[in-house]
């Protein structure tokens, strides 16, 4: 009697803890988006790292970002739905616009950060992402930040951070789509989901290799600032 009890209750604490989960899966269980806090003088930058659930989380914790929003860049489709893009054939990649203060961090330390960040030398998506919405890349908006990007990559190729050649896409920034509003802050907002997203991807694992092999060549992982950990 006593182990049928058991089994009835580890299995209720069980559907309790699916339903939770399932439940933080939905895009109705999520909060408002918090006001913007990106301002006039903010520049803009625009890149692809995979997931955007990821990319969004990992540049909200630099020091001068003050606003990062999901969507979808460099297809040719207006105003594409989540669903549409992931059926590769809109040319969207899933992105990022990053607004940042110049004053407090620089886009080249942006685009280090990126790269360390990703798998720049895939060339069929990112992690357990495959396919081509999920493919890296970083969208210029001139010649400066063309000129940087390509000296970043030259930068890692000399050192040979990678064993093998970087195939991250340079592309001209052409459009940026916000993705729905379940998207956005995904992180903070579904920190349950998002946790064991990111846990299973391996991104974090290559990240630690990368600064790790850095820190081996003495280099730097990061010349820029991360924000104080939230309690």
């Amino acid at each position: 009697m006593k182990k049928m009890l058991f089994i009835v209750s580890a299995s209720a604490i069980l559907i309790f803890i699916l339903t939770l989960i399932y439940l933080t899966m939905s895009p109705a269980f999520v909060d408002e988006i918090p006001a913007s806090r990106a301002t006039d003088q903010d520049a803009r930058a625009y890149f692809a790292g995979g997931c955007f659930w990821c990319t969004e989380a990992d540049f909200q914790k630099v020091e001068g970002v003050t606003e990062v929003i999901s969507g979808y860049a460099g297809g040719h489709v207006a105003q594409p739905s989540y669903e549409a893009v992931n059926t590769e054939t809109t040319g969207h990649r899933e992105s990022v616009e990053v607004h940042y203060n110049p004053a407090l961090v620089s886009y080249r330390q942006l685009v280090e950060y990126f790269f360390d960040h990703i798998d720049p030398t895939d060339s069929g998506g990112q992690f357990h992402d495959r396919g081509e919405s999920y493919t890296a890349a970083v969208f210029y908006q001139n010649e400066e930040e063309r000129q940087t990007i390509t000296a970043v990559m030259q930068w890692l190729t000399e050192h040979q951070v990678y064993d093998q050649p970087l195939v991250t896409a340079v592309i001209p920034f052409t459009n940026f789509f916000p993705a729905e509003n379940y998207h956005q802050n995904y992180s903070e907002r579904n920190p349950l989901r998002y946790g064991y997203y990111r846990a299973a991807s391996g991104r974090d694992e290559l990240t630690q290799k990368v600064c790790r092999i850095k820190t081996e060549k003495k280099l730097s992982c990061f010349t820029g600032k991360l924000k104080p950990v939230q309690p």
